[in-house]
């Protein structure tokens, strides 16, 4: 058995709610509750679940852009949450990020040459100037724009070729792993389809290993090796992306399975629709946080004890009292 790449465990991030004259934390959002994943080198592991869920915290956790409340991230061999800040911008390297917004994410003051180069002169991987506008113009070209780009402004760009400008910052390095925070759902879906087909050149072409995370399941299903679900922090479901979606365990993955639509109009899909609103994750409930919605609940048992995330089948894990 290979080491993972990367692994999550027990993740915890909460957030202060402070109030009073003083200004003190008197509540806590509980963003990220308990996560724990592994993720092999070369695979997609696409995170999925509704807005406020926790996806892209967990994804900013990861490369401490967020500092977690507990837990720990192990990559290659190094804990992640305990490195000093000499040790964390090195392992940068390896690890980046490709945001969601293709127009807040990159810095309007800056060429595009100087927004993709600048992590060649952090790291000090571009010598001279002739390397460093050869680099520039090979990263451009690589995400499918040209080398005279490099000297335009973001402004001059349509979103599609944005994202593709933050993507190829994020090659710049030659990271093992990139945490894709939503690079799509900003973009008309025809634009969709081609920032999803780059990735994945991508990825065979330097064997690169990808967290993606969204909200558009037909997203994942395209992408992803395997696919987590998650719910108010916590994951509720992980499987090979082909068994999720043939054969899901838990109630809210079969909900949101059911919203999908379905492009062959001879095929009938019963959509399942969910029961009140999503939990404050500042109070979220006892047990199991999705019993308050859940179509087949056991009171007490689901509104008291919390269900663990289990092994049913291989590779397949749930975590429900009444399923698997």
């Amino acid at each position: 058995m290979t080491e993972p790449l990367l692994r999550v465990k027990e993740l915890v991030k909460n957030f202060p709610v402070k109030g009073g004259v003083l200004g003190r934390a008197i509540e806590y959002v509980h963003a990220v509750d308990h996560v724990s994943f592994e993720l092999e080198a070369g695979e997609t592991l696409g995170v999925v679940g509704e807005s406020g869920c926790g996806k892209s915290t967990t994804g900013r956790c990861i490369l401490r852009l967020i500092e977690p409340s507990s837990g720990e991230v192990w990559f290659g061999g190094q804990n992640v949450t305990e490195l000093a800040p000499k040790a964390l911008t090195a392992l940068r390297r390896d690890i980046q990020i490709i945001f969601q917004d293709p127009f807040a994410s990159l810095d309007p003051r800056m060429t595009v040459g100087a927004i993709v180069g600048e992590a060649l002169i952090i790291h000090k991987l571009a010598p001279t100037r002739r390397a460093f506008e050869d680099r520039v113009v090979e990263l451009l070209e690589t995400v499918g724009l040209n080398s005279d780009h490099m000297r335009r402004y973001p402004h001059e760009f349509s979103g599609g070729q944005r994202q593709r400008i933050g993507i190829a910052r994020a090659l710049a390095v030659s990271p093992k792993l990139i945490v894709c925070d939503e690079p799509v759902s900003a973009l008309d879906v025809s634009i969709q389809a081609q920032v999803i087909n780059l990735l994945e050149d991508l990825q065979s072409q330097f064997g690169l290993t990808y967290l993606f995370i969204a909200h558009d399941l037909s997203v994942v299903e395209h992408i992803s090796t395997r696919v987590a679900v998650m719910y108010l922090g916590r994951i509720v479901e992980l499987a090979p992306a082909e068994t999720l979606y043939t054969k899901p365990l838990h109630p809210y993955t079969e909900a949101l399975l059911s919203a999908v639509p379905v492009p062959d109009p001879s095929v009938k899909r019963e959509r399942i629709r969910l029961q009140g609103d999503v939990p404050n994750p500042i109070h979220p409930p006892g047990g199991c946080h999705f019993h308050t919605r859940c179509p087949i609940r056991q009171l007490p048992l689901c509104g008291t004890e919390k269900p663990p995330l289990r092994r049913t089948a291989d590779g397949h894990y749930v975590a429900c009292h009444l399923r698997g």
